[in-house]
């Protein structure tokens, strides 16, 4: 890892209507559009679903890191996240994060090994500790037969 502070930069660019277009350096651009709840189409991405999609991404990569240094063996991670909106102290804003994890693992892992080192991943999201919105953690662990 690289010494901190790391800067991240995106350039957002827009007509009057239409779609907003979202480009960072070598990546591909991303287009982006208001959700249905907001007036939007409901087919592109949106500030919101990125959002929520960046709570999601994050709380993988940070398992994935947690459980190379452990050294615990898994098959597979699904990260659901359910992000929650709504009117609070006088502004809209995400007031809830819900990440409900599902992780598969060989039949030698301890459940609670592997349930501790999901949680410790959740704890240590970058991007949700940069949150305002409360946090929970939901947790499935299949251990295979």
């Amino acid at each position: 890892m690289q010494d901190l502070p790391h800067l991240y930069s995106v350039a957002a660019t827009a007509a009057a209507e239409g779609e907003v277009e979202l480009a960072a350096a070598a990546l591909e651009p991303i287009r982006s559009a208001p959700p249905a709840e907001f007036g939007g189409p409901g087919d592109r991405w949106s500030p919101e679903t990125l959002l929520v999609a960046a709570v999601a991404d994050c709380f993988i990569l940070t398992f994935r890191a947690i459980a190379r240094a452990s050294k615990l063996p898994w098959t597979a991670l699904r990260c659901e996240v359910v992000g929650k909106l709504e009117r609070a102290g006088g502004a809209t804003r995400f007031t809830e994060f819900t990440v409900n994890a599902r992780l598969d693992v060989p039949r030698e892992v301890s459940e609670e090994k592997a349930r501790r080192l999901l949680e410790k991943a959740e704890a240590g999201c970058l991007i949700t500790n940069s949150l305002s919105g409360a946090k929970r953690l939901e947790t499935t662990v299949l251990v295979a037969s």
